[in-house]
């Protein structure tokens, strides 16, 4: 630890300080490796991180434009439900008005005396 600390500059008298020794410059090339190697990583972990906010971005965008296409298609089924609803109101009211006109001429025909069915 003192050796580190001589070689930032830290602690120790101002001989140590001229001292340079092997140990001191290996230990001060260490510190210089160990330090490049940490803003290398630093560097790489910062490019992961942008990179990372691109990809949320993008999954951000895909979810919005998803959710959009749901509240359309949810507006185009409600007025297909609403559509197919009327229709079969004036289906049903057409069949009822057949069933009573079939049923009207069934009794005309019955007191008429014919004898044909409709059923």
């Amino acid at each position: 630890m003192a050796h580190i600390m001589a070689v930032i500059g830290i602690g120790g008298n101002q001989n140590d300080r001229k001292n340079t020794s092997p140990d001191n410059d290996t230990a001060a090339l260490e510190l210089k490796k160990r330090n490049e190697q940490l803003e290398k990583e630093l560097k790489e972990s910062k490019e992961r991180e942008e990179e990372m906010k691109r990809k949320l971005q993008s999954a951000w965008e895909s979810l919005r434009v998803a959710e959009e296409a749901e509240e359309m298609l949810c507006s185009q089924l409600g007025d297909l439900e609403a559509e197919t609803v009327d229709q079969a109101r004036d289906y049903h009211a057409k069949i009822v008005l057949l069933t009573e006109q079939l049923s009207r001429a069934q009794t005309l025909l019955h007191k008429s005396g014919s004898s044909i069915s409709f059923s």
